[in-house]
């Protein structure tokens, strides 16, 4: 694929979506939303529903999930002082082996920035101490809460599930984002952010997949904040990329090896299956089982070794998001299916339609 100068642009990747394209809520059934399918080898595209991507994954096949579960990360509660206070948990809290105390990186938002010492109180079961202050607005919190099982029970009663910032309701979340805002096989809690391409899948369409004879495997990627962060930089080389924790577990890796050797390809579910199995690939050209932290930035000129097809969502323009795909299929094919979703008036972003890029 030739890499032209637009191509490692920033402004190589906008593109006009009108508002009413940004899905608000998702769609009535997981698996009824809408399907385009773009096959690099002819640049033909299909229109399809998604429950009918069992035609085009075969059973010497992989697909590769993302497990992580998302968190409800949004807090709100009330300062010392009597001020509201909201709270958004950057990572999942972990246990400070020398306190015994809960702890996690967050952004505060009150009328004035808190100081260390400060306490926030959520409810009667949970409160939160600022024990340092961070760089870029960002606090450490104590999270006063002992017993681990009981936390995450805690946070699910107490706290919202984060929703991107444009999805923007007159009531904000509802009770069914906790459910809708998770993929069906979300297991490992860790994520601010859910892995979107998986919002598709429902329990039944995965049984159908395997029972045809697809492998199926999964990985970890705790989707962070820097997710949101915007591209500042023109030149899209210049743009670092946020780290987050992974898995990627040795019976994921056997399972890839083996359908690679029968001749399958491997289906990654999602940008973040993608930079996981990617990462765990770079040392050696091949998969290796690994936990640790991820800071793989893929734009157009990588060399995947891994996946052969993706299954992702319409992203934002001048996202980094869009770099990953545009690597894969190509920067103009990516905007040429962009401008042919709006035309057919495809819903787009985490609650939006889906795309399948076949590349093999």
């Amino acid at each position: 694929m030739n890499i032209t100068e637009n191509d490692l642009t920033l402004k190589g990747y906008n593109y006009n979506l009108p508002p009413e394209n940004i899905a608000q809520f998702p769609a009535d059934k997981r698996d009824n939303s809408r399907l385009l399918v773009l096959r690099t080898k002819t640049g033909t595209i299909e229109h399809r529903r998604f429950n009918t991507i069992t035609d085009l994954i075969a059973p010497r096949d992989m697909l590769v999930m993302n497990n992580t579960r998302v968190f409800p990360a949004r807090l709100f509660g009330k300062k010392e002082t009597g001020g509201k206070a909201e709270v958004f948990l950057l990572n999942y809290p972990k246990l400070d082996r020398r306190t015994e105390k809960y702890t996690a990186t967050a952004l505060v938002k009150s009328s004035k920035r808190p100081r260390p010492g400060s306490n926030i109180t959520i409810n009667a079961t949970l409160s939160c101490t600022v024990s340092k202050l961070l760089a870029d607005g960002k606090v450490q919190l104590q999270i006063n809460c002992t017993d681990e099982n009981r936390l995450e029970q805690i946070l699910q009663d107490s706290g919202q599930v984060p929703l991107p910032p444009y999805i923007s309701r007159e009531k904000g979340t509802t009770p069914d984002d906790l459910r809708r805002y998770q993929t069906v096989y979300a297991e490992k809690a860790g994520a601010v952010a859910a892995p979107t391409a998986g919002l598709h899948f429902t329990h039944e369409l995965l049984d159908m997949i395997r029972q045809q004879g697809t492998q199926m495997g999964t990985i970890t990627l705790h989707v962070g904040y820097g997710t949101f962060a915007p591209v500042r930089t023109e030149n899209i080389e210049k743009h670092t990329i946020h780290s987050e924790y992974i898995e990627v577990p040795e019976e994921t890796v056997k399972k890839i090896l083996q359908t690679k050797a029968d001749g399958g390809r491997i289906w990654a579910v999602g940008t973040t299956t993608v930079r996981a199995l990617e990462f765990s690939a770079q040392k050696t050209g091949s998969p290796k089982a690994m936990k640790g932290w991820c800071d793989l930035y893929i734009y157009p000129g990588f060399a995947f070794q891994v996946i052969d097809n993706l299954i992702t969502n319409f992203h934002l323009p001048d996202s980094s998001l869009m770099f990953l795909v545009s690597a894969l299929c190509g920067r103009k094919t990516l905007l040429k299916c962009y401008e042919e979703a709006i035309r057919q008036d495809y819903r787009f972003y985490s609650y939006g339609d889906a795309m399948a890029i076949v590349t093999a």
